[in-house]
């Protein structure tokens, strides 16, 4: 944790160039529900207020470089990193470049990073359940591995999984459950039965699930909740219109 409480620093072994942070809600100038370091332009929020944001945080965590941000929209897809007239409409983007700022938007999704052990690659991931079904975590290390010309070790990376919906909070139906059990029987233990039809679900675990399923076993973090945890972050389930925390990647 941070000293002053604007911005979680990831406790995972990335190597000493990676630099990574998720943004708290604190330390901006956003007002009423967006109050005060939103960085989403896309929730309603005063367009000037998130620019001042964004500059506050690029002082804050002396950012190489404008973070590339995306247009987030619950899918599967993946993209290299690239600063464009228009933003490209993915949920996960990765650079093997330095002074590239890969970053996605939550409050409530999961967002994770990603870094390969030998720091030559790194990756953001925006995985709400939708997302996270379709296979947005699994094509995103498919390209950072093929980006890194093909490498197949299983332990290839670090995963930290940073704030998100805590398993005691993030009620769905039947119907998402099934879904993740017709992918595989093994997403079952991230679901605790509510009666009436509804279930909790860890997201925590279902990315864990995920990830083991392509070998990745070195994951940190998934010990957040934002829904409970109102002075630090935003949550959409909880306040419907809110702000965006930001969690970023970058090699130096």
């Amino acid at each position: 944790m941070s000293k002053i409480e604007s911005y979680l620093i990831p406790d995972w072994p990335a190597p000493s160039n990676i630099r990574a942070f998720t943004t708290l809600r604190n330390g901006g100038v956003s007002a009423g529900s967006y109050e005060n370091l939103n960085v989403g332009l896309h929730v309603g929020d005063d367009g000037e207020h998130v620019k001042q944001n964004r500059q506050i945080i690029t002082r804050l965590l002396a950012l190489p470089s404008e973070p590339i941000w995306l247009d987030q929209v619950h899918s599967d897809r993946v993209v290299k990193a690239l600063k464009t007239p228009k933003l490209q409409q993915a949920d996960a983007s990765y650079s093997i470049d330095a002074g590239v700022v890969c970053a996605v938007m939550t409050a409530d999704c999961l967002p994770l990073l990603v870094c390969s052990k030998k720091s030559l690659g790194v990756a953001a991931i925006h995985a709400g359940w939708r997302g996270l079904l379709a296979g947005v975590i699994v094509n995103t290390i498919v390209a950072l591995r093929e980006t890194l010309q093909g490498s197949d070790n299983e332990d290839d990376f670090w995963v930290w999984l940073g704030p998100a919906i805590g398993p005691g909070c993030f009620e769905v139906g039947d119907e998402v459950r099934t879904a993740f059990l017709n992918k595989a029987v093994a997403f079952s233990s991230a679901f605790k039965a509510q009666g009436h039809g509804k279930w909790l679900a860890d997201i925590y675990q279902l990315a864990r699930i995920e990830l083991a399923s392509i070998g990745i076993a070195d994951v940190y973090g998934g010990e957040f909740c934002t829904f409970t945890e109102y002075e630090r972050f935003y949550s959409y389930r909880r306040d419907a219109q809110t702000g965006r925390m930001a969690t970023l990647i970058w090699r130096e």
